[in-house]
Order: structure tokens, then C-alpha cells, then sequence
């Protein structure tokens, strides 16, 4: 007969023996599972290393190859503009060192800048827009027409632009009384300052966008005013293009309502304007625009290409 010692041994052996497999079925486990997990880590550092090794890789070619446009840039755009001048027009929020760089390749093409008109803050001001109507009202000179149904910033647009630019070569380069009393009054007023001689009339233009887009109330308002200072600049020149980096192509940014507007197919708008190929577009741009072609150019949406296509030839349109 098996009596109660068997009987108890017999339990305390078969939970021994459960309790050896579990423990040595879990340390088998925990091998296998650290092992795996060993090897999607190794596997994740290669891969993290791999794309830093290609992230480097592409900021130096994107590096040399900024270079190699800066170094030729000059030599490209030689005598596309021979014979032109050009206004710079100045948004708030625009990046300084393009406008000088811009500035500079324009004299590499053979034009002369004017100057520089840098647009105020107080110009989008929704109490301001009274005071703005009545002084474009006043300042309308003979040879200035106000779209349909204008609003302020349109004829405001219109008077500034006819104080500016030119399409009469006879009239390119020289000031005159009337559109310096124009840009006097704007100054005054507080919507606009100055520097060189913008009051020389130049035959293309060039409005440089905000590097983001106007992130407060009424952001879009003011977009929809520099598109109506673009279209007049544009109607009173040779041509006219909006220049901007690629976040100015973005939701909200002044060249991505450009493009989303009738205004696209006058008016020529680059958004890579902060790099030396974006500027040599740029000047490209202003060619094309000299022998009536307008174009949407550089990587954001809207875009048709980088560069106008085909190039313009060198002295084809100065």
C-alpha cells in the first residue's frame, strides 16, 4: 500500500519539477527575446548611422554646389539685362542678404538698381486703409490708371508703381516731380522708406517675399495687398517678379497665394531666391519677362520647373 509519505513526496517532486521547467523555460525565453532585441537595436544604430553618413554627404554636396553657383553666377547671367534697371521692392520679413546678393547679380547682368523701396508695417494696417485711399486718390497723376473696382492697396499699388517703373525707355532713369512727391508723401505717411534712387523709373522690378508666411490676423490680407502692389508694378514695367525662399511657397507664404491667384500668369515668382541658383532664376526670370513671358519657378508647389525652359539666350531680350 502507498501511504501518505509516498503520496507527499510524489507532490512535492511533480512542483518541483514544474517549477525547474518554468524557471528554465523563462531564462530560455529571456535569451531569445534579449537576443532579438539585441539585434533590432545593432540594427537600428547601423541604419541611424547609415543616414547620418548620407545626411553629411548631402550637406557637403549641396554646400559645393552652392558654391559652384555662387563662383559662376556671375559669369551666367553676363549682359542678360544690358540696357535695364531694376527697383527692389522690400516686404516686411524679407531676408536682407538675398536683396544684396540680388542686388549685386543684377549689375553682373549689365542693369542698374535704382534703389530700394521697403514696404512698412503700418501699409497693412486695417486702420490705415481710409487714410491709404484717400492719398492714392491725391496722388493719382495723368498717366495713371486704377484697375475696376480698385481697392486701397490696388491704387495705392497703382501710384507707387507709376513713381517707380517705366516702360518708355525715355523716361528710364530719370525722376520726376510727381513721383517724387509720391514717394515723399508715402514716406511721410509712415507705409514706405527709401534708399538709392527709386524715383529713376526702372524697367523691371523685383519684390522680395517674406521669409514665412504672416502668421497673425489678417496674414492672408496682407498677402492679397503685396499681390496687388506685384500686378501694378508689373503692369506699369517690363516686367515684374516676386522672389522669396522656399518657405514663401508654403500655406500661408506670399508666392503660394500668388500662384493661387489670376495673378500667376503675369506676374513671375521664384521660391529659391535665398540661394545663388535661385537668383541666377531669378535674373532669368527678368529676361523672360522682358520679351513677355511670365513663369513659376524652384521647388514649391506650383513650380514648372527650376529655371525658365528653355533658358533665355544671352542678349536676347536687353
Amino acid at each position: 500500500m502507498i501511504d501518505f509519505r509516498y503520496h507527499l513526496v510524489s507532490i512535492v517532486a511533480i512542483f518541483l519539477a514544474l517549477a525547474l521547467g518554468i524557471v528554465l523555460g523563462s531564462t530560455t525565453l529571456s535569451d531569445s527575446v534579449s537576443d532579438t532585441l539585441r539585434q533590432q537595436a545593432n540594427s537600428a544604430a547601423r541604419t541611424a548611422q547609415d543616414a547620418r553618413l548620407a545626411q553629411r554627404q548631402m550637406q557637403g554636396q549641396l554646400k559645393g554646389e552652392e558654391q559652384f553657383a555662387a563662383g559662376l553666377a556671375p559669369q551666367f547671367v553676363a549682359n542678360r539685362l544690358k540696357g535695364q534697371s531694376v527697383v527692389l521692392f522690400e516686404t516686411p520679413g524679407a531676408g536682407n542678404d538675398g536683396i544684396e546678393r540680388l542686388s549685386e547679380l543684377v549689375k553682373n547682368a549689365g542693369g542698374a538698381v535704382t534703389g530700394r523701396v521697403t514696404v512698412q508695417k503700418k501699409f497693412f494696417e486695417d486702420d490705415e486703409q481710409h487714410t491709404l485711399n484717400e492719398l492714392a486718390d491725391q496722388l493719382k497723376s495723368e498717366g495713371v490708371e486704377f484697375p475696376a473696382d480698385a481697392g486701397p492697396y490696388a491704387k495705392a499699388g497703382a501710384v507707387l508703381a507709376g513713381a517707380v517703373v517705366t516702360r518708355d525707355a525715355a523716361k528710364s532713369g530719370r525722376e520726376d516731380a510727381t513721383g517724387g512727391a509720391v514717394l515723399n508723401s508715402f514716406k511721410e505717411g509712415g507705409y514706405v522708406t527709401t534708399s538709392g534712387k527709386p524715383g529713376q523709373h526702372a524697367t523691371l522690378a523685383i519684390l522680395v517675399a517674406p521669409s514665412s508666411a504672416y502668421a497673425y490676423d489678417g496674414g492672408g490680407d496682407d498677402n492679397k495687398a503685396l499681390i496687388s502692389l506685384a500686378t501694378a508694378l508689373d503692369a506699369a514695367d517690363r516686367g515684374t517678379v516676386v522672389g522669396g525662399p522656399a518657405t514663401s511657397a508654403r500655406e500661408g507664404g506670399l508666392i503660394a497665394a500668388l500662384r493661387g491667384s489670376d495673378a500667376k500668369e503675369e506676374v513671375s515668382a521664384v521660391d529659391t531666391v535665398d540661394t545663388s541658383s535661385g537668383q541666377v532664376a531669378t535674373i532669368l526670370a527678368l529676361q523672360d519677362e522682358l520679351g513677355g513671358k511670365s513663369g513659376q519657378y524652384g521647388t514649391g508647389a506650383g513650380a514648372s520647373g527650376y529655371l525658365p525652359s528653355p533658358a533665355p539666350t544671352v542678349g536676347k531680350n536687353g
